[in-house]
C-alpha cells in the first residue's frame, strides 16, 4: 500500500519538511525535482502549489495532501478534513484573509465598496463574500504583490496576513475579516474509506500534531528530600500527575513532569524555594495527550 501525499511547494515547503523531520519522517527534496523521497516506504510524495492540492485530492489523483483551509474552501473541494496543523512560514498562529483599503481612503465598511474593484488571489471566496452581503463589486485575480495595488490600481484588496506587518508597511487599513485559515491535512473520500490508507493518515496525524504540541512544552526533573516532596508537588503543574520515584538514598526522591514552556520561568524559582535540587529542564519532541 502506497499513500500518495501532496506537500505544499513554495512558502510552506521548508516548514512542512522541517515538521515531518521533527516527527521522525525524514524527507529529502531536490530543488530540481517535484518528487521528494522519504524514509517511509509507504509514502509516495509530490510537491505542488497548495492552491492546486485540494482539487487533485478531490479527483483522487492524490490520496491526501497538506494545504490551506483557504484553498480547500476556494476550490469548494469535496474532501475529508483529517486535521488542522497550525503552523505557517513564520509562526504557529492562524492567518487571516482580510478586506483592506488604503489608510486615507473614504471606505469604512464592505458596503462602501459597491461598484468598486477588488484584487485578490482568493477570487471565488471573495465573490461569494460580497454576494452574501448583496454588494456588487468587480473582483479581479491578482498575480502577486497585491498589497501595493490600492489605491492607484484597485479600490481594495482581499489578502492574507499573518502578522499584519506587510499591510502596515503599505499603509493599508483592514475593514473586515473574510476568514481565518491554517494548514490542514485533507484526504480523498475513497482513500479515507480504505482502512489501510486511513490508518496511515491517522498515524501521520498523531506524529505531526504531537510534534506541534511539543513546541509548547518542556520537561522538568529534580531531586527532592522526601520531607519536602509535598511542598514541591503543590507548586508543580503537569499534564497529568508528576512522576515520583525513590532514589538509592531512600531519604530522597526524583520528580519528573512536563509543563508548558510559558510557565517555566515562574515554576523553577518556586521549585528551588520548595526544596528541589538538581533541577533540569529539557526539550520534548512530542506531546500526545
Amino acid at each position: 500500500m502506497k499513500l500518495t501525499l501532496g506537500l505544499p511547494k513554495g512558502s510552506l515547503q521548508k516548514s512542512t519538511i522541517e515538521l515531518f523531520q521533527k516527527a521522525d519522517i525524514h524527507i529529502r527534496a531536490d530543488d530540481r525535482s517535484y518528487f521528494p523521497v522519504s524514509d517511509d516506504p509507504d509514502l509516495d510524495l509530490i510537491l505542488m502549489r497548495p492552491q492546486e492540492i485540494p482539487r487533485y485530492v478531490e479527483q483522487g489523483i492524490l490520496d491526501a495532501g497538506i494545504t490551506g483551509l483557504d484553498w480547500t474552501v476556494e476550490n469548494n473541494a469535496k474532501v475529508v478534513r483529517v486535521c488542522e496543523l497550525e503552523y505557517s512560514k513564520v509562526s504557529r498562529q492562524k492567518c487571516k484573509w482580510v478586506l483592506a483599503v488604503s489608510e486615507d481612503s473614504p471606505f469604512k465598511k464592505p458596503s462602501d465598496l459597491r461598484g468598486k474593484r477588488i484584487a485578490t488571489e482568493l477570487v471565488a471566496t471573495t465573490k461569494r463574500y460580497f454576494k452574501a452581503k448583496k454588494v456588487p463589486v468587480e473582483v479581479e485575480f491578482s498575480w502577486g504583490a497585491t498589497e501595493v495595488k490600492p489605491p492607484r490600481l484597485v479600490d481594495a484588496i482581499v489578502d492574507i496576513t499573518e502578522t499584519g506587518s506587510s499591510l502596515r508597511a503599505n499603509r493599508l487599513r483592514v475593514i473586515d475579516v473574510l476568514m481565518e485559515t491554517c494548514t490542514i491535512l485533507i484526504a480523498n473520500k475513497a482513500a479515507w474509506a480504505d482502512e489501510a490508507k486511513k490508518r496511515k493518515l491517522e498515524n501521520i496525524t498523531i506524529l505531526l500534531q504531537g510534534t506541534l504540541n511539543a513546541e509548547n512544552y518542556a520537561g522538568l526533573k529534580c531531586n527532592v528530600k522526601k520531607s519536602d516532596c509535598e511542598r514541591v508537588l503543590k507548586v508543580l503543574p503537569a499534564l497529568h500527575n508528576p512522576t515520583v520515584s525513590t532514589l538509592s538514598d531512600s531519604r530522597w526522591c526524583a520528580v519528573e513532569t512536563v509543563i508548558r514552556v510559558d510557565e517555566i520561568k515562574r515554576i523553577i524559582p518556586l521549585l528551588k524555594r520548595a526544596g528541589a535540587t538538581g533541577i533540569v529542564e529539557y526539550p520534548v519532541n512530542k506531546v500526545i495527550p
